[in-house]
């Protein structure tokens, strides 16, 4: 009998831990069939509120309005062909839609070029789009990007190929130059009864604000000087502008190695004669510097006569308020958080922001909406709990707050919310697929680490059901670097994808821990731009280092198969790992990454100037030192190097490069390269495609083979 007893038990073991592995299993292909929700807005007037919705690689707007804020498609993109939709804008009467469609605006360079992910003959060009709110056909309106409606909802102002031009709203007549000025034109602000258009006249070693008011009336020059001004904002009776200045460029070489205060200083401007006035000056401290967040100046004029901005200049990127007659501005959100994605109510009393802040200590690692006054420093969380939520607008009505909202599990869907607070409502739940496998994924840990010089590491680990008793494992290091990775879907669609990948590689038995490292956000400035990062001496490697051998040391995890991978900046830390610990990082994944900072070329342009760099060559040793082709020689990883050849943020020889030299060494390497798509993954083809290729090459490198 007690044989019997044994026996069963066992079986019984055996079963409960079986079906626990295969509840947790599912494809990759189901965990990256989410709908993915983008450029969330609303309009000036009324209760109507848009967004994008990118449904397997299928494009397109939805709308909805108040009372019921039911969803409706309103275009019909249904070809994964890479075309993404961006400087989405309800008209302020509410009566048009009005978006890009087309180019990568998250590139670091030729963004408003066309993306040609299926390699067509003829490629599809970045164009405008206009349809009725209600509903019906829509109308090209122009090739161009970052258009912006008129307050009168009847003209669309637009920039091609740096000029500026203008169209019907209703696509009525073909679009015109609407001027034509010197440089390269940007930052379109219409006047509040859009009878005038300010923007920004880039000339390279300075830049203008400018004020355009009819084809017979010279363009007024604002305050003109050897300074880059930036971010023009009306006032609300449209008399005058507030505006930021930088210095120009130029002046005699400086170190490259030292940090130092980035200054800049917010002046406000009489619209009929040009003249400005300083109204503030950030501190002179690093902290002070350039904010360089989600947004950066994040400049507004309000109701009440306030101008509110965001800076740095306490430690965390904070917003602040001060009167248009200047004075010492007062904090509007103090506090060991971040203010991002930041907007102002349309009746200019409020704004809201995602913050990760709350009553959990946990909530530095998760977003929620939150709102404060212009005026004064009255903050509430409005979502507070485990949840994550971004993106927040207030509808013209000024009744109700729409938003982004997640969980560890359930995707990124738009919500609504009254803005007397309560519950949000999630829409659009139906168009996430019957197989997502929501009830199957697990809740990412937040977990802590302290790196070699005493610097906090926060994590989040992902630890598959049942399996061996000590399991491969994988670091995962995200991109940017200014980024964040969340106990929950991200924000992002990059880290969307991430966060998906995650979540299956720990359905196939691997530990996973994906490490928000310094020069990530989050945390503070000190964190975010931290003393020797990047190509200065690489001090982040030492958080990525720690992470590993802090998951080395959990009983779990077989400490001879841990893996790392990551995309972008990701890509750059996973090569490093892999050319400076190969004892310690078993195979690696490296994802479009950067391999040698001295293609940055740091001092070249000095070559034949009298004046020369202080610290050049230090600078030249150090970024060298910082690359990881300076330590290839130690590298004995197999590793998967992945690459987009229209990469407009790490430029594809990045990673020729690396091939060469990693052949010439003769490391175990297996390489793909993406034909006509960015660094973004365009077409969801192709994000899927790296994904598995991903997934696949960690399998066979560290899991044993099934018997």
């Amino acid at each position: 009998m007690k044989t019997v007893t044994f026996l069963c038990l066992t079986i019984g073991l055996l079963l409960t831990r079986t079906t626990s592995v295969q509840s947790q299993t599912f494809s990759l292909e189901a965990v990256k069939s989410y709908p993915f929700p983008t450029e969330l807005t609303s309009s000036a007037q009324g209760s109507r509120i848009a967004w994008a919705f990118d449904e397997q690689g299928k494009r397109n707007v939805y709308v909805a309005q108040g009372p019921d804020f039911t969803p409706r498609k309103l275009t019909s993109f249904d070809t994964d062909e890479g075309q993404e939709i961006s400087s989405l804008s309800i008209s302020a009467d509410g009566k048009w839609v009005v978006f890009v469609r087309g180019g990568d605006h998250g590139a670091n360079w030729d963004d408003e070029l066309p993306i040609n992910t299926n390699s067509s003959a003829v490629p599809l060009n970045v164009t405008i789009w206009c349809f009725p709110f209600a509903g019906g056909e829509g109308k090209k309106l122009a090739e161009g990007d970052a258009p912006v409606i008129s307050p009168k909802s009847d003209n669309v102002a637009f920039v091609k190929s740096g000029q500026v031009w203008s169209v019907p709203v209703n696509g009525s007549s073909a679009a015109k130059a609407l001027f034509t000025a010197r440089g390269t034109n940007s930052s379109l602000e219409w006047s509040p009864d859009g009878s005038k258009l300010a923007f920004i006249c880039d000339r390279k070693d300075h830049s203008f604000v400018g004020v355009f008011t009819n084809e017979t009336t010279p363009i007024t020059w604002i305050a003109p000087s050897f300074a880059n001004d930036k971010s023009p904002r009306w006032s609300p009776d449209g008399t005058r502008i507030v505006f930021v200045r930088t210095p120009g460029s130029g002046g005699a070489p400086d170190s490259l190695l030292v940090r130092r205060h980035r200054p800049w200083s917010i002046w406000t401007a009489d619209v009929a004669s040009g003249a400005a006035t300083q109204l503030w000056e950030a501190p002179k401290t690093l902290a002070g510097s350039v904010p360089t967040t989600h947004g950066g100046f994040n400049l507004h004029w309000t109701a009440n006569e306030r101008i509110v901005f965001l800076s740095y200049q306490d430690g965390w990127p904070h917003l602040y308020s001060m009167a248009t007659s200047g004075g010492t501005p007062l904090l509007l959100t103090p506090g060991s958080f971040m203010a991002e994605h930041i907007t102002l109510s349309h009746d200019r009393k409020w704004l809201v922001f995602s913050g990760n802040t709350g009553s959990d200590k946990q909530d530095i690692d998760r977003r929620h909406v939150v709102r404060v006054p212009v005026d004064k420093a009255a903050m509430e969380v409005l979502t507070p709990g485990n949840g994550l939520e971004w993106m927040p607008v207030v509808t013209g009505e000024g009744s109700t707050i729409a938003m982004i909202s997640a969980t560890a599990q359930r995707p990124p869907l738009p919500a609504v919310m009254a803005f007397s607070k309560g519950t949000p409502k999630i829409l659009s739940q139906n168009l996430v697929p019957a197989n997502f496998p929501t009830n199957q994924l697990v809740t990412p840990k937040q977990v802590t680490f302290k790196a070699p010089d005493g610097m906090t590491v926060h994590g989040q680990l992902f630890e598959p059901a049942g399996g061996a008793a000590k399991k491969p494992a994988l670091i995962y290091v995200h991109g940017g670097p200014p980024r964040q990775m969340l106990l929950g879907w991200n924000y992002s669609d990059y880290y969307a994808n991430s966060y998906a990948l995650n979540q299956y590689l720990a359905s196939q038995g691997f530990v996973v821990l994906s490490v928000n490292y310094r020069l990530g956000i989050g945390y503070g400035y000190e964190f975010h731009q931290p003393a020797k990062g990047g190509a200065s001496g690489a001090s982040e490697y030492q958080d990525v280092r720690a992470a590993a051998v802090w998951l080395s040391e959990q009983p779990q995890v077989d400490a001879a198969k841990i893996g790392i991978y990551g995309g972008s900046y990701g890509g750059y830390l996973t090569a490093l790992a892999l050319a400076r610990d190969s004892k310690l990082f078993a195979a690696g994944v490296d994802i479009h990454g950067v391999h040698d900072w001295s293609q940055q070329r740091y001092g070249g342009a000095q070559a034949d100037r009298a004046e020369k760099i202080p610290d050049l060559e230090q600078a030249n040793k150090v970024v060298y030192e910082s690359s990881p082709i300076s330590s290839v020689k130690t590298w004995t990883s197999p590793v998967l190097i992945i690459h987009g050849d229209d990469d407009r943020n790490v430029r594809f020889s990045q990673s020729t490069d690396l091939v060469q030299r990693l052949t010439k060494q003769g490391i175990p390497m297996e390489t793909l390269v993406i034909v006509d798509d960015t660094h973004h993954w365009m077409k969801h083809a192709n994000a899927l495609k790296m994904s598995a290729a991903t997934a696949d090459f960690f399998k066979r490198k560290l899991m044993k083979p099934k018997q």
